[in-house]
C-alpha cells in the first residue's frame, strides 16, 4: 500500500482525561502535514494491518495517530483474523465502552497542535468514529467504515462531516439498518459496496479489493475537501 523507502511509524504515548495512559501507533508524513487523522482501530487492536492503514495515509500527506484502546482491558492486543481471534477480540470489546473508547480518541486528538483533525475508523473502530463525530467537537470530519453500531446511535446528530461505507454483503450489518440511518441523515454520504464486512482488510477472506479501492478513493477526497 505504501511507496518503497518511506520509514515505518513509531509507537508513543497517550493520557486520558481520567489518567489512562495508553500507547498510540504515530506516522508521519515526509513533508508538511496536510492535517491529521486519528485512525481508529478492529477489534484486533493496533495490529499489523492498522498500522499499515495509518502508514498509507500518512504517505498522502497527514499525520496519523491510531490509539490502542484496548490497552484499557489488556496491553499490546494484536490480533489475526481466524475464528479464535475474533472470539477474543469480541471478548476484549465488551470490557471498553464506548465511553472510554472516546476518552482516549480525544485525547489523542489533543496530541496534534495546529492541525484540522479529521477521524477514521473500521469495524468497532467505525462506531467509535460516528460516537467521535456526535460527542465531540474535537473533529473537523470523521469516516466511518462498516460501524456496526452506527445504525442503532442513528438518531445521533454528526458535529462534523461524516462519510460512512457499507458492505451490502455485511451479514453483521443489516441492510435495514444502513437504509433507517440514511433517511434519518439524508445530508450524508453514505456509499453501499457489493462486499461484505472488514472489505477494506486485505488480510481478511473479505477483502474486496475493488470496494476498498473505491472507499479508499472517497475517503481520500473527503478528507481532502474537509482538511485542506
Amino acid at each position: 500500500m505504501i511507496g518503497g523507502g518511506r520509514k515505518l511509524g513509531k509507537t508513543v504515548r497517550g493520557k486520558a482525561e481520567d489518567g489512562h495512559e495508553f500507547d498510540v501507533y504515530r506516522a508521519e508524513p515526509e513533508g508538511p502535514a496536510r492535517g491529521a487523522l486519528v485512525v481508529v482501530q478492529e477489534i484486533f487492536g493496533v495490529n499489523g494491518h492498522i498500522r499499515s492503514v495509518c502508514d498509507d495515509y500518512a504517505s498522502e500527506g497527514y499525520l496519523v495517530l491510531a490509539p490502542a484502546l484496548f490497552d484499557r482491558a489488556e496491553r499490546d492486543v494484536q490480533l489475526g483474523y481466524g475464528s479464535d481471534d475474533v472470539a477474543r477480540g469480541r471478548a476484549i470489546r465488551e470490557k471498553v465502552s464506548l465511553d472510554d473508547a472516546l476518552k482516549d480518541v480525544e485525547a489523542t486528538a489533543r496530541q496534534i497542535a495546529g492541525q484540522r483533525i479529521g477521524v477514521v475508523g473500521y469495524c468497532w473502530g467505525g462506531t467509535v468514529a460516528w460516537v467521535a463525530a456526535t460527542c465531540s467537537r474535537s473533529f473537523a470530519a470523521a469516516v466511518s467504515y462498516y460501524g456496526g453500531g452506527v445504525p442503532d446511535l442513528a438518531a445521533e446528530k454528526p458535529n462534523c462531516p461524516v462519510m460512512l461505507h457499507f458492505g451490502e454483503q455485511d451479514q453483521a450489518i443489516p441492510m435495514d439498518g444502513v437504509r433507517r440511518l440514511q433517511a434519518i441523515h439524508p445530508e450524508l454520504p453514505v456509499h453501499v459496496y457489493p462486499a461484505g464486512h472488514g472489505f477494506n482488510c486485505d488480510q481478511r477472506a473479505s477483502y474486496h479489493a475493488e470496494s476498498a479501492r473505491l472507499a479508499r478513493e472517497r475517503t481520500l477526497a473527503f478528507l481532502r475537501q474537509h482538511l485542506g
